[in-house]
């Protein structure tokens, strides 16, 4: 297999932006008919790698090549037009027009001056066709799931020849089965000849469907690896630069939880029509409560309630020994309760305001705005939380949206934090950020704990909610179906079974 020419390969790639080396002689070699798994923290540099092979970015030093010969692409529809092509985590596409001017845009079909819509019609069936996808492609993409509309950007790609298909987290917005399917379609591809670069934070699907990896870790270039010869942990070990002896501990510190707190919450009978059914939970002082379900199965929902983002129908919920009416979002932080969404662009950070800003919105939000914080007061606030999560870079006054998603979570996680919650719902904190931020946020989540803050937690991984949580509410179907003491005796394996509804 090293005896036959890459696709691509980038020789010494040296990037640098005002006061920051992104990249520092890397190399990358992609071949065709495999996978080839892009690893490395938040911040590693992988999203600047694909940027500069793709034409976003140009970079300062280094060689790119596609089949054998020199290249040098100023814009990613160059890049589209030589055969690299990226589909992003967030669908980068229009959800107001149909399927086929999806696939067409920018590129359409025209017959005697205007655009043939029936020739385009065809091809986008055919198209999608070789993604095993029968729709109707003159329908409103927004009337189709995530998972289809990540399959038509997927067809928007190949309908350009593609040699090399970039899946940039494709998967963190999918259920198992529609993982199942997607890795169906990359294995059709990778046999059809295509090159792919997968970049994903689930080690399992690394392992499920690539290659071959290259590890990234500061902006350098750690090495290539056959993925059936590199162990995980020896994998994890190269991403974060140190062994993972220090993470032990967080299970360790959960087995030594007692459960002992008062109730803080309590939720009785609380229901949504075609949200969730009614449903009972009681959160204790200083305790962690992982939800735990499929993608769908009311997680999200059931926080929101508790945060009054959503209103419940019917039910009482209990704060502190008296009812409250959680009926706004203003209402349940006025009581001591935050909520730090998932959708981090959508839901949370401003990406125009600086780290200082970002940070700042809830508390002063809580004061009221006619009662300003300082700006050096604000500053001692946010160097103090920089410095407790280990934000990069540490200056307050960067935009929020020049850093990594791990370092906006982060942010996120302080601007929650300042406002010194008694309860925090944190919705999948982790989800697209790399194993050292997540076990900096799991080892702050019991840090709090232990100080008596209740953190309602979501995840999709349960490992993590077994590495965190001293109780396991398992979610189905828009329903509470479970709840379980973390113990030793639950396993990944029991929590599976019951939210497949399993005895």
């Amino acid at each position: 297999m090293e005896t036959k020419q890459p696709v691509v390969e980038m020789k010494g790639i040296t990037k640098t932006f005002p006061g920051v080396k992104a990249l520092s002689n890397v190399d990358l070699r992609l071949y065709a008919g495999e996978v080839h798994a892009l690893m490395g923290e938040n911040g590693a540099g992988k999203s600047t790698l694909v940027k500069v092979l793709t034409g976003v970015y140009p970079y300062d030093e280094g060689i790119t090549e596609l089949e054998g010969r020199e290249f040098k692409v100023d814009t990613p529809l160059e890049a589209q037009e030589m055969g690299i092509s990226t589909v992003y985590q967030e669908v980068n596409l229009c959800s107001n027009l149909s399927v086929v001017e999806n696939i067409f845009i920018g590129r359409e079909i025209m017959k005697g001056g205007k655009i043939d819509w029936k020739e385009m019609n065809q091809r986008a069936v055919e198209v999608l066709a070789r993604l095993h996808l029968n729709i109707d492609v003159s329908k409103q993409l927004s009337s189709f799931s995530v998972a289809i509309q990540q399959m038509v950007a997927i067809a928007r790609a190949l309908n350009v020849s593609a040699k090399v298909l970039i899946l940039d987290e494709p998967t963190s917005s999918l259920d198992a089965n529609e993982v199942k399917q997607l890795f169906a379609i990359m294995e059709k591809l990778r046999d059809e000849g295509l090159a792919l670069i997968f970049i994903s934070h689930f080690l399992d699907q690394v392992y499920e469907i690539s290659d071959r990896i290259t590890v990234l870790r500061n902006g350098e270039c750690i090495g290539e690896y056959m993925t059936a010869d590199l162990p995980r942990l020896e994998l994890v070990s190269k991403m974060i630069g140190k062994e993972l002896n220090n993470f032990e501990s967080i299970a360790q510190k959960n087995e030594e939880k007692e459960d002992d707190g008062d109730v803080l919450l309590e939720a009785e009978k609380v229901f949504k029509k075609g949200s969730i059914q009614a449903f009972n939970l009681k959160i204790r002082r200083g305790e962690i409560v992982g939800l735990a379900g499929l993608l769908g199965s009311g997680r999200t929902e059931l926080a929101r309630l508790l945060f009054g983002a959503d209103k419940a129908d019917s039910g009482k919920i209990t704060f502190k020994g008296r009812k409250v009416a959680l009926s706004s979002p203003q209402k349940a932080i006025s009581n001591g309760i935050a909520f730090s969404s998932e959708n981090r662009k959508k839901e949370g950070i401003i990406a125009d305001l600086t780290i200082r800003e970002n940070m700042m919105l809830a508390i002063q939000a809580r004061k009221g705005w006619f009662n300003y914080i300082s700006k050096k007061k604000q500053n001692v606030i946010v160097k103090t939380y920089i410095d407790l999560l280990n934000i990069n870079p540490p200056n307050p006054e960067q935009l929020i949206k020049n850093l990594s998603g791990g370092n906006q979570q982060k942010v996120l996680l302080a601007r929650w934090l300042i406002t010194n919650p008694e309860l925090l719902i944190l919705d999948e904190p982790t989800r697209g950020i790399d194993i050292g931020a997540k076990g900096e946020i799991q080892k702050l989540m019991l840090k709090l704990s232990e100080e008596g803050m209740s953190i309602v937690f979501i995840s999709a991984e349960l490992e993590e909610i077994l590495r965190t949580c001293q109780k396991i509410v398992v979610m189905r179907d828009h329903e509470k179906v479970a709840e379980i003491q973390n113990d030793t005796n639950v396993t990944q394996q029991s929590i599976m079974k019951k939210m497949a509804g399993g005895m």
